[in-house]
């Protein structure tokens, strides 16, 4: 088709011609701009010698189809490693890739701001296999070091946390780790590879829930794992043996979310800057957890290493009894009081993380909320959040 770049093209374009050119071939669909959605399991061959040799594009359905391919593609592309696999979720993602490079006896640093979900994983699942995991504070740094022992195989990072936000020194820790020959890998939801890509940092494994800005819309479940070699071929055999595996409408979706993200991201970051700036400056907030703004204590290490902010972040309300804190969110018309993020809605969750760090104390100094700024016109945004603000006095005046 004309204009549509031939393949091992894409990586001469900017960014957002690649996620909107990445994975498709419409030749090969006479000549459908999108490509199909493949259901299948059985996929036949022409000879017994070609079943044998396995010289078909595709064996079977749970190893791949033209659907998850073209995703697959696109993201590998995107991410700048030597490969993606798809999961049913983010913390799917998560899994596959602790054990790819996790054994029996090993031992695993996960950064204490990680996604608590993910520390289930290590403190139920991976505990049962004989790994144990030690948390650390998110601005250790190079510190790290102090903080690895002879069976150390994999260090874990997310920045920003996806609750409190502290910004991480990746490139410090990853220094740390190869000097010890250790397998780094992030949790890269929050920026996408739009605004911060892992592999460019040194760091082994990226890890995206693409169930929120990748899919976009709020109607899907995946994971996505990218990796450099030979991380990658662990982490596909994994895959593969576990026999994880992702629908072709998922798949679809997905692909069909990427194509947009670039656009959504830019409204997201720049709505989200607005409302934070807004917040900052109310009587009732005691401060705003975004590494964008100036004053925010990671803001060095986010200006460093990240190209943009995507729409989610967090505030510390000056301290109120709860009830106004529920007047508060339950007055608001244009947030969602539901979790996940990422989608084209604004969302508001209270949250605590003082129930499960036990490497850093949350001390927030107030009640905290979690904010995801959407793809709404953001005055009307501010408006709610000032009407909704106003209730949470009134509560708190009694």
């Amino acid at each position: 088709m004309a204009g549509q770049p031939k393949n091992g093209e894409n990586h001469a374009f900017a960014v957002e011609t690649r996620i909107v050119n990445g994975g498709r071939d419409p030749q090969r669909f006479d000549g459908f701009v999108n490509t199909p959605i493949v259901r299948g399991s059985t996929v036949l061959s022409p000879t017994v010698a070609d079943l044998e040799a396995h010289t078909g594009r595709y064996s079977y359905g749970r190893r791949g189809n033209p659907s998850v391919e073209a995703l697959e593609q696109a993201l590998t592309d995107l991410e700048g490693g030597a490969g993606v696999v798809l999961t049913p979720s983010g913390l799917s993602a998560i899994s596959v890739a602790l054990l790819s490079v996790l054994e029996a006896g090993d031992h695993l640093l996960m950064v204490d701001t990680a996604y608590q979900p993910t520390r289930r994983v290590c403190d139920a699942v991976l505990r049962r296999y004989g790994i144990e995991t030690s948390y650390y504070d998110p601005l250790a740094g190079a510190g790290i070091e102090a903080l690895i022992r002879p069976n150390t195989r994999a260090i874990f990072m997310e920045s920003p946390g996806s609750q409190s936000f502290e910004m991480q020194d990746v490139p410090a820790i990853v220094e740390v780790a190869r000097r010890h020959s250790l397998t780094t890998l992030i949790d890269n939801t929050w920026a996408t590879p739009l605004f911060f890509r892992p592999h460019d940092a040194g760091v082994d494994v990226a890890i995206q829930a693409g169930t929120k800005y990748l899919g976009g819309h709020s109607d899907l479940n995946i994971g996505t794992v990218s990796a450099t070699d030979p991380v990658f071929r662990k982490i596909k055999l994994t895959h593969g043996d576990l026999g994880i595996t992702v629908a072709p409408e998922d798949a679809f979706l997905a692909t069909r979310g990427l194509r947009t993200m670039a656009v959504r991201l830019a409204h997201h970051q720049t709505a989200a800057l607005k409302v934070a700036q807004w917040l900052a400056a109310r009587p009732e907030v005691l401060r705003v957890m975004h590494p964008a703004l100036e004053d925010d204590p990671g803001h060095a290490i986010w200006r460093r290493d990240f190209s943009g902010s995507s729409g989610l972040f967090s505030i510390i309300l000056k301290p109120v009894p709860k009830a106004a804190v529920d007047a508060f969110l339950d007055s608001l018309r244009l947030f969602g009081l539901g979790y996940s993020w990422g989608g084209f809605e604004s969302l508001a969750i209270p949250f605590d993380c003082s129930t499960y760090r036990t490497a850093t104390r949350w001390q927030p100094g107030g009640p905290a909320v979690r904010l995801h700024i959407g793809l709404e016109n953001v005055d009307d945004l501010i408006d709610d959040l000032a009407q909704g603000l106003e209730h949470l006095a009134r509560v708190a005046a009694g």
